[in-house]
């Protein structure tokens, strides 16, 4: 941290502190996330141990990407990630049901999401569906026994991990905390520009 960001922290502390509490609830929500994956679900249905670990990674992934600085914003990247993922996971499914994985599976079924995503006019949602792809037709490949039940059970974690994101994003929303954040934008708070 150089010395004028050390300056700008102490200068607006009441921005600090809400800065803080931002970062805190999040950490506390991705733990919730996965907590409930990799404890919760995991007893009502379990692949392996390894699988419900990179369940509850899903499923924090989800989170962060879902919690803004306000209930708005939270509840459009959950309809962005939702959307996304969605569609990834059908084509993985499909693909996974029949064929099994291989680069170039992977590879057509990254640019069948990117056309898609395209024709849909949501061409920001390209990069989510392209990563979920990945994710989830790499984990099939390291996991190829019922490698079609992976787009099922991330679709589950993603679910968990976005509800969570929202879920804090309301309570923030409630107790006001999102008007403290709401000017935060890239890592910096628009009084600390000027």
């Amino acid at each position: 941290m150089t010395r004028t960001e050390q300056i700008e922290l102490t200068r607006y502390p009441a921005e600090t502190l809400h800065v803080l509490l931002h970062s805190v609830a999040l950490s506390g929500l991705c733990v919730i996330s996965y907590w409930l994956i990799t404890h919760m679900l995991a007893q009502v249905f379990s692949v392996s141990r390894n699988d419900d670990l990179l369940g509850g990674m899903w499923a924090v992934v989800a989170t962060i990407f879902v919690y803004r600085y306000s209930y708005e914003e939270s509840a459009g990247a959950a309809l962005s990630r939702m959307g996304a993922t969605s569609l990834s996971f059908a084509l993985c499914f499909l693909y996974l049901l029949f064929l099994p994985f291989h680069v170039w599976g992977l590879a057509m079924l990254i640019g069948v999401g990117a056309v898609a995503m395209s024709l849909l006019r949501r061409p920001d949602d390209i990069i989510t569906t392209g990563i979920t792809t990945a994710v989830v037709m790499v984990v099939a490949a390291i996991s190829p026994d019922h490698a079609w039940k992976q787009p099922l059970l991330r679709v589950v974690d993603t679910i968990v991990g976005v509800a969570v994101g929202v879920a804090g994003a309301w309570i923030s929303l409630k107790s006001g905390h999102h008007r403290s954040t709401a000017g935060l934008k890239n890592g910096r708070h628009e009084l600390c520009k000027g």
